[in-house]
């Protein structure tokens, strides 16, 4: 028997093999990123804000109680079982997505979706923190996030071109026929599950395990509440930037191609930022970069409604990615380093259930406001609620993280600001070269 090994050097046939499967996942969603409010506006006559949305509510329930029971269900089936299973479900969706003659059909695509997106994408997070152990978690979270999320922009691009050339459907969701079967065939042949790195881990790990991890990680457990909590609003506004920043741009005139654009480049910084700041989790006090990152969001989105021209959105689209980037990695490699392996898939769960469940509340609050007072009215209550959850970071979470540098500490000029028990660490550079990493 193949003895196991942890680490991203050790396992990067498979790691790499996962990376580029949660592109694939993401291009999933990216195939409704620019055009389905169009669609349900054009095609289907649907002018309500809150009616346009209902796709995204129904999507973020979905998903986000996938999410939980993935979590749970992952050390009983095993992870490969679970991405396989959620591919053979996301078959349907590029379909109905094409041939729906009804918008009660596109709500059932986002079902399977939703299921699809629970599976897959949970699963795979799963299985690289399962692969690299407890080294470069930030990192390897940042890789995974990178490949999902910049998938997600260049598919929302390609869909919007497409459609400002050829027509709303059929032709952009050709892509998704691809993207599902590519992505159950390579799952089904060519993943191997990683129940053993967990068992490995298990047997080296100090952390105590979660007396109640529903509770704990929701939120009586400081940093992983903060953590759930500050992730339930990232989603929320993000559900709010996809439902309705291309009625937005539509309402100001801006073309197909231009949404598309607008629309791809905020995944997009979102998606390749990760790829820095995933490693900076692992060098940085995770709870400066949650804080920072929300702060820069909810800053971000209050100025969304001042922006006249198209460089005015690429320069906010490019903020708000960079402040997502900096929190997305950084939430999961902060439940990997609070949690027992044994806890992990479970804990992930969780965290997923509440944080996907801010698609659904985003789209319902947002819709509701929109609907009332104006779309402007609603991108501002929702960049303040994001101020208010970077505050809750900055209040209740700890830095716990022994060695990692205080980037707060060092604007303020502190030596430790609230909660913080850090010490000092070697420079970035010299890091690199003497491979330490924490997580």
């Amino acid at each position: 028997m193949e003895k196991v090994k942890l680490g991203l050097k050790e396992n990067w046939r498979q790691f790499t093999l996962l990376v580029i499967i949660n592109g694939f996942v993401g291009g999933m969603v990216g195939l409704e990123r620019s055009i389905l409010p169009q669609i349900a506006n054009q095609e289907f006559a649907i002018a309500a804000k809150t009616a346009i949305l209902s796709f995204i509510i129904v999507f973020g329930i979905v998903k986000a109680f996938t999410n939980y029971f993935t979590g749970r269900l992952s050390n009983k089936f095993g992870r490969k079982n679970l991405l396989v299973t959620g591919w053979l479900i996301g078959i349907p969706v590029p379909f109905l997505l094409m041939y729906a003659d009804s918008w009660n059909w596109i709500i059932v695509a986002n079902i399977f979706l939703g299921i699809n997106q629970g599976l897959c994408w949970s699963t795979t997070v799963v299985m690289k923190i399962d692969l690299v152990g407890e080294k470069q978690r930030g990192f390897a979270m940042g890789l995974n996030e990178f490949a999902g999320y910049f998938a997600v922009a260049l598919v929302a691009f390609l869909t919007g071109w497409i459609a400002s050339e050829y027509g709303l459907r059929p032709y952009p969701f050709y892509i998704g026929i691809a993207l599902v079967f590519l992505g159950f065939f390579t799952s089904l042949f060519f993943v191997k599950d990683t129940g053993a790195h967990v068992a490995h881990e298990r047997k080296e790990s100090a952390i105590p395990r979660l007396k109640n991890p529903f509770l704990d990680t929701t939120w009586k457990n400081k940093n992983l509440g903060s953590v759930t909590q500050a992730g339930l609003v990232n989603n929320l506004n993000d559900g709010m930037a996809w439902g309705l920043f291309p009625i937005l741009l539509a309402t100001k005139g801006f073309s197909l191609a231009h949404i598309g654009i607008i629309t791809a480049i905020y995944p997009a910084v979102w998606g390749i930022g990760q790829l820095f700041t995933g490693r900076m989790a692992d060098y940085y006090c995770k709870k400066d970069l949650l804080f920072l990152g929300m702060l820069l969001q909810g800053l971000t989105l209050i100025l969304f409604p001042f922006a006249e021209s198209m460089n005015h959105y690429v320069v906010l689209s490019s903020l708000l990615g960079l402040g997502t980037a900096m929190v997305y990695p950084t939430f999961l490699a902060t439940i990997a380093v609070n949690t027992n392996p044994v806890d992990r898939a479970n804990s992930f769960g969780v965290f997923r259930l509440w944080r996907d469940l801010g698609y659904a509340i985003g789209a319902i609050l947002t819709g509701l406001i929109a609907d009332s007072f104006g779309i402007n009215a609603s991108i501002v209550f929702i960049g303040l609620l994001t101020l208010a959850s970077s505050g809750i970071i900055f209040y209740r979470m700890r830095c716990t993280e022994h060695g990692s540098v205080k980037i707060l500490d060092r604007i303020f000029g502190k030596r430790k600001h609230v909660g913080s028990d850090c010490g000092t660490r070697l420079p970035f550079s010299a890091e690199l070269n003497s491979s330490v990493a924490t997580g």
